[in-house]
């Protein structure tokens, strides 16, 4: 992980609300601190949605989204790059990518 210490989101409003829709824009893996998961599992693929369950702070610098991705069943952490606010006008928009687009 790289921190960028150019940005301090925790001076804003956070970007996201408690029960917005998202979706994720980026692939997602366990890097250890996922029970129940290997390091390395897929969590959360790029375009899967879910809803903002809490929000707290990382690093006293960012946001973090608890999304809960309710088709697989479980929270994720996110910070507010890795998800987009689902609208009426975006909410149709399939995913069709693959592993090889992991970002």
């Amino acid at each position: 992980m790289s921190r960028d210490s150019t940005v301090v989101e925790l001076g804003d409003e956070p970007k996201f609300n408690y029960g917005d829709k998202v979706r994720s824009l980026k692939h997602v893996r366990n890097d250890g601190t996922f029970n129940g998961k290997d390091i390395g599992d897929v969590l959360v693929r790029k375009g899967d949605v879910g809803y903002v369950a809490n929000i707290g702070t990382f690093l006293q610098q960012f946001f973090i989204y608890g999304v809960d991705f309710y088709e697989h069943g479980y929270m994720v952490g996110m910070k507010g790059r890795e998800i987009e606010l689902v609208t009426p006008e975006n909410s149709s928009s399939a995913s069709t990518t693959t592993m090889e687009d992991e970002t």
